[in-house]
């Protein structure tokens, strides 16, 4: 099993980097949708990003060796590069049928459908702690949906479409999170990530259409090159933060990027309301939200909290 560098400023650093550039992301995705098709983005977004590692390994000689790989690592890669594939091309999916904030609100079910596999594939304890935070996460969920709540229970227009495209984009997101972390054993982040989004790319290539790009406006394009990049920085980000730091306290950190998406929205449709429109939620919702991230920060640091306050506990009983 991978066990982290317990380096956790760099780990807490880069995860609260990866939480900002997965907060703004659907922003800029949300406009170059308005042209190109999931899967042609999703296409250009992996394709570029791997081929911007693979010159810099390249270049430094760091090539990943696949004659380290055994069977068990091979299935990995497979399992890896299926699961970020879903989850890109499904979550793009959704975003076009639901704004930016709500699409990252319901992704914070990721954390918890983590913890559900970690139970089966790490042997991890399901905490008091975690329980509580799985229960304030649903009650925010329903305070967050207390607009549209009928809606999402008795029909299945495009909201609740997009809402189910992007619970099942999260869930597939675990196997990739999972695999990911167990090659981190035989490869490096950036050497695991290059060959995850090359066999992406190629894997899609059959499907795409990409002259799509041609009919973006400059901004649009502009905009296309930033989701590129975002995808680079942020999933590097991510990757090294779990090199450094236990796989619950990243989880905790990311779970403000819904947060950071809100903020986001709301001051891009201060400075352009032309392109970006306001969430459209009550301020019911807008606690939901706060609760949902609570909840989602509770149930991945369930564990530590248990255990600090266990800890505590014996030392107070020492000294009496």
């Amino acid at each position: 099993m991978h066990t982290t560098s317990g380096r956790w400023v760099h780990g807490l650093l880069l995860a609260l980097l990866t939480a900002l550039l997965w907060g703004i992301l659907p922003i800029k995705l949300k406009q170059v949708l308005q042209v190109m098709d999931p899967l042609t983005v999703t296409w250009y977004r992996l394709l570029v990003s791997g081929g911007l590692l693979c010159a810099w390994l390249t270049a430094n000689r760091r090539l990943p060796s696949f004659g380290r790989l055994t069977p068990k690592g091979r299935g990995l890669v497979g399992v890896a590069v299926l699961g970020l594939m879903g989850n890109y091309v499904l979550y793009l999916i959704g975003l076009k049928l639901l704004s930016p904030g709500t699409a990252q609100l319901v992704v914070q079910l990721g954390p918890v459908l983590l913890l559900v596999a970690s139970v089966f594939v790490f042997r991890e304890r399901f905490s008091v702690g975690q329980g509580v935070g799985l229960l304030i996460l649903l009650a925010g969920f329903g305070l967050f949906f207390n607009q549209r709540l009928e809606e999402l229970l008795t029909s299945l227009g495009a909201y609740t479409t997009g809402v189910l495209t992007i619970v099942l984009a999260t869930s597939i997101w675990v196997f990739y999170a999972l695999s990911q972390k167990q090659l981190l054993t035989m490869w490096n982040s950036q050497q695991v990530m290059m060959v995850i989004y090359l066999c992406c790319a190629a894997l899609l290539t059959p499907w795409v259409q990409p002259l799509e790009v041609l009919q973006l406006s400059p901004v649009q394009g502009w905009l296309l090159l930033a989701c590129c990049l975002n995808t680079l920085v942020a999933y590097g980000a991510f990757a090294e933060a779990l090199a450094h730091w236990e796989a619950s306290r990243v989880s905790a950190t990311l779970a403000l990027t819904p947060l950071v998406t809100f903020v986001a929205v709301a001051l891009a449709a201060l400075a352009w309301p032309d392109y970006v429109q306001a969430e459209q939620i009550n301020l019911l919702g807008y606690v939901g939200a706060v609760v949902v991230v609570a909840g989602s920060a509770l149930v991945a640091l369930g564990p530590s909290l248990v255990a600090g306050w266990r800890a505590r506990r014996a030392r107070l009983a020492q000294v009496s």
